[in-house]
Parts: structure tokens; sequence; C-alpha cells
């Protein structure tokens, strides 16, 4: 019932694929606007929608819900927009996967079978090299390039450079349960994503002496961004049946009143996106609903069901859950990642020029894309 639009929870990622960084990150937006989208609908932090990452669509959804008729529980936004990403290159590497050649007549194996017909591995190997061998080995090409520039500057990449690529996606959800949900509904395993996430990160890793962020813009950050790192007033959680009449809102009441399960009768007679969680709200502070509905729901006592509540988005029977008390954030905690994030989104600017900059001074051979070698005693010559 936050008195602001839900968002939805994409996150945006930049294009790991080698066509898609140098497309993506010279065209794409989405490190700043990601940020904007997360968290807009907190009305405790204003600025909440500030950078972005979070990812445009998949940027991360707020934790407050507006219950209107229309979307009135959470509808989240966000971060899928490297899941995307992930789907399209696990396609494109399926060619790499195969293992080609294939030798000892191993491409003579049956992958498939037609009434009969025979599909042999080796022909599902050529089909995948004339659809997606191109993009795969610019992919390939990509990484080695990054590895060496990486090599050269004596750059130590570890596991935790890869768990801050990670924690700066989920610094766009509202709950680690919401990325996870994320992760599950796109068939993704956070080991899939780490391992899709490595050049991004590398490539951050490698930029990172490049980029200003100043020990002033994290502090602003943090400043900017409290109820994103965990600040709070008190808080309650409720779940809610809306529903448009007040006739039928009664109704419900009574079956409520008769011992029907709250939850079940959400699902079944609830009218906005809450209804498939029971009505489940989370977690809102006195701001982040409207009035009438906040009042009822911070005066009741938890496990308790209102009488039927009016508001401009429909009639509600509400139940508290739970409450939590006030918080404060700790700036010593989150400032290396915020650090991070923000050297993210000055790389996502700065990638793209200089990934281009590496292929042209590299001498490289394609055999599946001639036109697309660039010896660098040539491009010198230009």
């Amino acid at each position: 019932m936050n008195n602001k639009e839900s968002q939805s929870n994409d996150i945006p990622t930049d294009n790991e694929t080698a066509k898609e960084e140098n497309k993506a990150q010279e065209n794409e937006t989405n490190g700043e606007t990601q940020e904007n989208v997360v968290e807009t609908d907190k009305p405790e932090v204003a600025s909440d929608s500030e950078n972005g990452t979070p990812i445009d669509a998949s940027a991360s959804a707020a934790a407050v819900v507006t219950p209107s008729q229309e979307s009135p529980a959470p509808a989240k936004k966000g971060a899928t927009g490297w899941i995307v990403l992930s789907a399209v290159l696990a396609i494109a590497l399926i060619v790499v996967l195969i293992k080609p050649p294939f030798g000892g007549g191993e491409g003579s194996e049956t992958v498939a079978t037609v009434n009969g017909a025979n599909i042999k591995k080796q022909e599902l190997y050529d089909l995948l090299i004339k659809v997606s061998g191109e993009p795969a080995l610019d992919n390939l090409i990509l990484e080695k390039l990054v590895q060496q520039q990486a090599d050269a500057a004596s750059i130590k990449f570890t596991d935790q450079d890869l768990t801050d690529e990670i924690d700066i996606i989920k610094l766009d959800f509202p709950s680690e349960e919401e990325f996870n949900n994320v992760l599950e509904k796109n068939n993704l395993t956070i080991e899939e994503l780490r391992e899709d996430r490595h050049m991004s990160a590398l490539i951050r890793k490698v930029l990172e002496p490049k980029t200003s962020v100043t020990d002033e813009d994290v502090k602003a950050y943090f400043d900017e961004n409290l109820a994103r790192f965990g600040e709070h007033d008190d808080q309650v959680r409720a779940s809610h049946i809306i529903v448009e009449t007040k006739e039928e809102a009664e109704a419900i009441l009574a079956e409520l009143k008769g011992g029907a399960d709250f939850a079940e009768t959400a699902k079944a007679k609830s009218g906005d996106g809450a209804a498939p969680q029971g009505g489940d709200l989370g977690f809102f502070s006195k701001e982040g609903m409207v009035e009438p509905f906040s009042k009822v729901a911070f005066e009741m006592e938890v496990g308790a069901i209102s009488d039927v509540v009016q508001t401009q988005f429909g009639f509600h029977i509400i139940k508290k859950t739970d409450t939590r008390a006030p918080a404060k954030a700790n700036f010593d905690e989150h400032k290396h990642l915020i650090r991070q994030k923000l050297v993210a989104a000055e790389v996502l600017t700065l990638s793209g020029p200089w990934i281009s900059e590496i292929r042209e001074k590299a001498t490289i051979t394609n055999k599946l894309a001639p036109e697309a070698s660039a010896p660098a005693d040539n491009a010198a010559a230009k």
C-alpha cells in the first residue's frame, strides 16, 4: 500500500559476449538507470531511485508494496537483464561444450532419432557452429584479450572479486529471498551466475584504476540509500485481502471469523499481486502505506485480523503477522561494496572504448569470421 507505484525486480548486467560488450557498453545506459529502479517504492528514502543497477527492468523492487486495485502487492521490477544474457550465452557456448573436432568416430554418435532416422553429433555441431559459433568464438577471443590485459597489469583476481560482483547485483534486491526467487524462476544457480559474471568482474578489476570514485562519493551514496542498507523506523509485517466492494469484504470477513484460513482465502479472493503469496505485503513503515491502512496495521496486535478498511484502492481486510524494531545502517559494513558498485557504474562507461582499443591493437585470427581478424601491424598502418 505504498503511495507509489510498485516496481519489479530485474537485474541488468553488462553484456559478456564479445559483440554485446562492444555494443552494450557503448550504447547501454542501464548501469546508471539500474540503481534508479531499485527501491524507488520506498518512501523512507526518496532518493533510492537514483542510480541504477538494478536494475532497469531488472532492478530491485521496493520492499513496501502499494495495495492498489491494479497492483496493490509488491510487483517486483528488475533484475532479469543478466538472466536473459546468461541464457543467450549458454546457448552460444553449447558449441564449445560439445568439444569438437570429434576424433575416433565420436562425431558419428547418434544424438537423436526421428522416425528411425538418425541425427549425428557432427550434424548438431555443424549447425551450432553455423548459428552460434561466431558469437561464441568472439566471446572467447574477448576473454583472452581481457585476461592478457589483467596479466600484463599483474592483476590478482580472487573469489572475493566474484563474490563482490554477485553482491553488487544483490544490493539492488529488497531481500536475499527475492534475489533467490529470481534465480529459481529463471532456472539459474548461484554457481552458474558466478561463472557467467566472471568476465564482467575481471573487466571491473582491470579498469578500476581508471575510475574516479572518492570516499565522499561512497559516503554520499550510503547516506542517500539508508533503507537499502537496512536502516528503518518501526515496521510491521502484514497480509491483506483486497476487493472492490464493501459487501464482498464483509462476506469474506465473516468467512474468516468462521475459521477460514487467511492465506488460502487471500489466494482465492484477493484482487492484487500479493494474492499468490497469501496476501503477504512484507515489512513496511508507517509512511510506506496510505494512512488508513497504515494506521490500522500499526495499532493491531500481532495475529489479529482487522475489520473492513477502506482506502482509495478498495476494501481491505488486514492480518498483522510481525513487527520489527528500528535499525541503523552501519557505514563501515557496506563501504567496500558501495565503492565496488560505483566503480562498476563507471567501468560500464569506460569498457566499451577500452575493449575497442585493445581489439584494435591485438593480432587476432578468427577463422569463423576472417574479416574480423585484425593484425596489430595492419591496424598501425592505417
